[in-house]
């Protein structure tokens, strides 16, 4: 079986999972709302699809050109958000297309990749070198780190720390793989941890408790640390086996908030136990693994960039999903790729995993 197949089968495998997770969580729920919600998963998967054979078919090296087009749309869509945007649970993240809630953040993980990808790499197939290495510190990391605080400084005002931290994340993690020299790195992490203290007072209020209860979630078990408590209930409570499909009390009896989005995988885990979380964690491993092996058969440095970049995003959200639920990380409202309610989500990974295989296709 081709790379294209086994990537798309590994996926619509965890999407499909994911949608019988958000059906037992919502199933019991009162409101046509609620039982509408895993018939729209099915819509964002199907659409999934198409737009992974559409970019599965186009060629990569396009994404060269149009990198610069596609960070000012990035942009655009992060400001029309303030003007725009719909206003969730206190947070006004999305657009408002047709019957469809957008939200530009999830996109923009991407479009970023593509872009440190481009600045870090050379267009010609037969020059692997990185460009990185040859660059002063002042195009090798001053010039993309303005680049790369631009769409951070909108999403954390969104706000979605979350978001924010993984771009920030994945520019430290492109700048290594771009080849920058060792002491820039290192002048940039001394002014992070010099400047750290800062970034306390630069936080929300709840972004302060969320920081706090993830150190000690007995803090507040009733308001910031009840998520995460319910979520290691319904995790512990599955035991090796779990409960069964459907007989999930946490996420079904509403103990469990967010049971269909950030805390899927508290909803799994509990009906599906220890084996069938180590069958999940084994399908995201597959996808990252082809990510990295697919890096390593291609034939430019721009296409080997942007086939580590799409790995290690998809790898930091899973850890982190799955570490929020565990309570190993704090609650930063990061959705589980592909499993996770979200129209958003599921495309951007979608797109992601269709440019991947077509690294593969034009090596």
């Amino acid at each position: 079986m081709s790379s294209k197949f086994s990537i798309l089968l590994v996926a619509l495998l965890i999407a499909f999972l994911g949608i019988l997770s958000i059906y037992s969580s919502t199933y019991q729920k009162e409101g046509q709302l609620w039982k509408a919600i895993y018939r729209r998963q099915m819509l964002w998967v199907i659409l999934g699809i198409l737009l992974f054979f559409l970019f599965s078919n186009f060629n990569y090296r396009r994404l060269w050109d149009a990198t610069y087009f596609l960070y000012a749309l990035a942009i655009l869509l992060l400001v029309l958000v303030f003007i725009l945007g719909i206003v969730r649970l206190g947070a006004q993240r999305w657009l408002r297309i047709a019957w469809f809630n957008f939200q530009p953040s999830e996109i923009t993980k991407l479009i970023m990749i593509i872009f440190l990808s481009r600045y870090f790499s050379k267009k010609s197939v037969d020059n692997i070198s990185p460009a990185a290495s040859r660059l002063d510190i002042w195009k090798g990391l001053i010039m993309p780190f303005i680049f790369t605080i631009v769409p951070i400084g909108f999403i954390i005002e969104q706000p979605d720390l979350g978001s924010a931290a993984i771009i920030f994340f994945m520019f430290i993690a492109m700048l290594y793989l771009g080849g920058i020299k060792v002491r820039y790195l290192l002048i940039f992490f001394g002014i992070i941890i010099l400047f750290s203290p800062l970034f306390w007072y630069l936080l929300r209020g709840y972004q302060r408790e969320r920081l706090m209860v993830f150190l000690n979630p007995s803090l507040d078990p009733l308001g910031a640390g009840y998520t995460v408590i319910q979520s290691k209930i319904a995790i512990g409570s599955g035991g090796l086996f779990g409960k069964g499909y459907l007989c999930g009390t946490q996420s079904s009896l509403r103990f469990l908030p967010e049971s269909h989005t950030d805390f899927i995988f508290g909803t799994f885990a509990e009906e599906r136990g220890f084996f069938g979380s180590c069958l999940l964690l084994f399908l995201y491993y597959f996808l990252i693994s082809k990510g990295m092996a697919i890096a390593e058969r291609a034939n430019d440095e721009f296409g080997k960039l942007l086939s580590l970049g799409i790995s290690l995003l998809l790898s930091t959200q899973t850890f982190i999903n799955i570490a929020m639920n565990l309570g190993l990380a704090p609650v930063v409202g990061l959705p589980l790729p592909l499993m996770s309610y979200g129209g958003s989500s599921v495309l951007t990974t979608f797109i992601a995993l269709g440019i991947l295989a077509n690294i593969d296709k034009r090596r």
